[in-house]
């Protein structure tokens, strides 16, 4: 937008802050940058708007927008099929279009009377990655004859602190192999593999997220080591657990991974990498959740066996449950293994989300205008408002 003349008003990476006390500390210079921002759209008053994501900020710039009789259009949309449905009505009074990146979305909105259309999502549109697999393993240092499997844990300090644990045991532990059953976490009665040979099949590739310092994750995997090997010893310092700079590429090049929910899910279902999602949150958080995550009826989503709606925005999509997830106290290493080893096999299982996963992948690109991407769909939107009468 800045290449093609935009005007910055305000750098969202100025404002852009995270943890509950650096917010309380920042509040003051990020009041003032809002009301600079509505202070412009009253000054100026746009031909048309085009917010991003991001309601908790837009759904307030979308009403001053509207009382300025500025034609707002909005893009990617915020996720009221699942909870806060109430902000629906501010849809419906604010918002001109509504343009969405996953099919489902469309009927969603449409039922309720919003304009929207369905553009495909952008991250389905990237290419492959295209380095072979002697190159990636000689850019990264992995064996190619080792069986690869890619651990994302997230993308937030908050995410890795609850997520890695669990996949850093399932790695030293190589609990895929030994199927042992007791892990560290279940106290005293300790199963550890005895063949020192089986803790070589396997490489796990951890791609670091831009939003993540790798100083710091290089700091807190040593922390893991240092308490995981005191229950599986020192062989099983010879599984490797490779820092990687990206998780497409990664995703690209395992045999399978496992992703914390998130958009990661939605890369690996598009790049055809058999996934399990996992996540870990507080109890109280996920108790909130569990009550305030509503789906619509034509959802049709079933809860498992623990009473929890699926998570993944691939199960969504493909309204059923193709990948595991396993969250909260199912999230541990030994049900990770047990759910990722059929993956990794050549099984029915892996076949069967193999063909879900292209499926999706196809769903996400939809383009019904040849040549046309999401972006360029969502600028042909905008060129049609800004001409209409």
């Amino acid at each position: 937008m800045e290449q093609a003349g935009q005007t910055r008003i305000i750098r969202a990476e100025d404002v852009a802050v995270m943890g509950v006390t650096e917010i309380l500390r920042h509040i003051p210079r990020i009041y003032a940058s809002y009301r600079k921002l509505v202070a412009s759209i009253k000054r100026d008053r746009p031909d048309i708007a085009i917010l991003i994501d991001f309601p908790d900020v837009n759904f307030r710039l979308a009403k001053h927008l509207a009382r300025a009789g500025v034609p707002v259009v909005w893009f990617v949309s915020p996720q009221l099929w699942a909870w806060k449905r109430s902000r629906l009505r501010w849809v419906q009074q604010r918002v001109d279009k509504m343009l969405v990146i996953f099919p489902f979305e469309e009927e969603f909105y449409r039922e309720r009377g919003v304009d929207a259309e369905f553009v495909g999502h952008p991250l389905a549109e990237l290419p492959l990655p295209t380095s072979t697999r002697e190159d990636y393993a000689t850019a990264n240092a992995l064996d190619p004859a080792k069986t690869w499997v890619a651990l994302l844990p997230g993308s937030r300090w908050k995410e890795i602190r609850a997520n890695l644990p669990a996949l850093h045991e399932l790695a030293m532990s190589d609990l895929i192999t030994s199927s042992a059953f007791y892990t560290m976490a279940d106290g005293p009665d300790i199963t550890v593999p005895t063949n020192p040979a089986a803790l070589t099949h396997y490489e796990f590739l951890l791609p670091v997220a831009s939003t993540i310092d790798p100083a710091k994750l290089r700091a807190y995997i040593h922390e893991l080591n240092a308490e995981h090997l005191k229950y599986f010893g020192p062989e099983a310092a010879t599984l490797r657990l490779t820092l990687v700079p990206d998780a497409r590429e990664a995703l690209h090049h395992a045999r399978a991974s496992v992703v914390a929910s998130g958009t990661a899910t939605v890369q690996a279902a598009i790049i055809g990498n058999p996934f399990v999602v996992v996540y870990r949150v507080s109890s109280l958080t996920f108790a909130l959740a569990k009550k305030l995550v509503q789906y619509p009826p034509e959802f049709r989503a079933r809860r498992d066996t623990s009473g929890n709606l699926p998570i993944s925005m691939v199960n969504l999509i493909a309204q059923q449950r193709l990948v595991p997830e396993l969250l909260q106290s199912n999230f541990t290493a030994a049900n990770v293994a047990s759910a990722l080893a059929p993956l990794l096999a050549d099984s029915p299982d892996r076949d069967r989300q193999l063909t879900g996963l292209a499926r999706i992948r196809e769903k996400l690109l939809a383009s019904a205008i040849p040549g046309a991407t999401a972006i360029s769909r969502v600028a042909d939107t905008v060129l049609d408002l800004l001409s209409a009468p």
